[in-house]
């Protein structure tokens, strides 16, 4: 059988499915992100308790995709996703009902659950059914609909937060997220390359082991693990930042800030040809530097000056997450739903980890406390990346 190619239209059928599919979980995933400081409020929590109603489903999340995936190698790709969203997009809307902060991280804690359908499971879709050349490209239009999904989530909560309150803002994400499963499962194609196999214990130890023995992959879950630790760092906490003296901003204005994920929707599509093109190592070291060269920006006092910070700081991050998960999915050609799902359960404990940890650095020293974690986080990766010898 044939691999779907670039510019046919089973090619644009999946990557149109695929980006709706990243549009609601994202959307869900990082809904609660822009309503930090209006949750420390209602629930009089510090900005670090706060982001546990974030932490906690990323935490989650990452363990699950790490059983989701070989659920995935049993019942087949497209039903797993489908279940997922359908869930995730219920659980949206009754998260908006949560009375009080506990309730509020078991609903959250769920959600990470059902949100692990999709992740690992679309990346082993498209390194089984995209030719390995158009790979790059189609990873990154994926990873686009990841950046709209979290760009649209936090605009839309953070309007409807102050027209309404956070709670009315997280279920109109849930009604939002049903419409956009609707679309994912009319244009996805079914798998071709796919075979079936019974989920065994022995097996899914085995498979989720091997991936550490190929050369590379290690590395790439470490970088995973370092570029998400900074970019739920920067996010989590520039909120806070923004709401306070001297610039006072409303939760609109501070939602409509992450439009700056645009340029992450161009730059994984972009780049992610470059990498195609030059070699994968190359490029990545090129998204590290742009993304620590965007933090350092938003030390500026200048509000505009931040901002652009912010946009080029996310113009290497998707960028990086990009390329290091189309490399993930070259590499893990055996195991490719098990390599993918190791990689994401580095990313996300990364994000649970490092967000959680920046909101102390916060607490003790302010914005530029999460800027020095963010720098320290980026030159690991800087590192870590040229330790890659083989090119992709």
């Amino acid at each position: 059988m044939t691999y779907i190619q670039r510019g046919t239209t089973e090619f644009k059928k999946v990557n149109l499915a695929l980006f709706a599919g990243g549009f609601c979980t994202f959307a869900i995933l990082w809904g609660t992100q822009p309503l930090l400081p209006d949750i420390a409020k209602e629930f009089q929590l510090t900005p670090a308790m706060a982001s546990l109603s974030l932490t906690t489903t990323t935490i989650t999340l990452a363990i699950s995709l790490l059983f989701i995936g070989s659920l995935s190698d049993q019942y087949g790709r497209k039903n797993i996703m489908a279940i997922s969203l359908v869930a995730s997009a219920f659980l949206a809307i009754l998260t908006g009902f949560a009375p009080t902060f506990p309730l509020l991280i078991l609903c959250r804690i769920l959600q990470g659950i059902t949100l692990a359908g999709l992740p690992a499971v679309a990346m082993a879709y498209l390194g089984e059914e995209v030719e390995r050349k158009s790979l790059g490209f189609a990873m990154g239009l994926y990873i686009s609909g990841n950046s709209v999904g979290g760009m649209a989530g936090r605009i839309i909560n953070g309007f409807l937060t102050d027209y309404f309150n956070w709670h009315i803002a997280l279920m109109g994400i849930g009604i939002v997220s049903l419409l956009a499963t609707i679309i994912f499962w009319l244009f996805l194609p079914p798998s071709a390359h796919f075979t079936a196999h019974k989920l065994q214990l022995k097996h899914f130890t085995t498979t989720l082991l091997s991936p550490f023995k190929t050369p590379g992959l290690p590395y790439l879950f470490l970088i995973g693990f370092l570029l998400q630790a900074g970019f739920v760092s920067l996010y989590n906490y520039i909120g806070f930042e923004l709401i306070q003296p001297p610039y006072s901003l409303s939760q609109t204005l501070v939602g409509f800030i992450f439009i700056v994920y645009i340029v992450g929707t161009f730059s994984s599509t972009w780049m992610g040809m470059l990498a195609d093109l030059h070699g994968k190592r190359k490029i990545l070291l090129l998204a590290l530097l742009i993304l620590l060269i965007g933090v350092c920006i938003t030390l500026q006092f200048n509000l505009w000056i931040k901002i652009i910070g912010i946009a080029i700081f996310t113009f290497g991050f998707f960028a990086g997450h990009s390329i290091a998960s189309s490399w993930v999915g070259e590499l893990g050609k055996r195991d490719r739903a098990q390599a993918a799902a190791l990689y994401l359960f580095f990313y996300y404990l990364g994000g649970s980890i490092g967000g959680t940890a920046s909101g102390t650095f916060y607490h003790h020293f302010d914005w530029i406390g999460v800027v020095v974690a963010i720098v320290a986080f980026s030159v690991l990766s800087l590192f870590v990346t040229a330790r890659l010898r083989t090119e992709g």
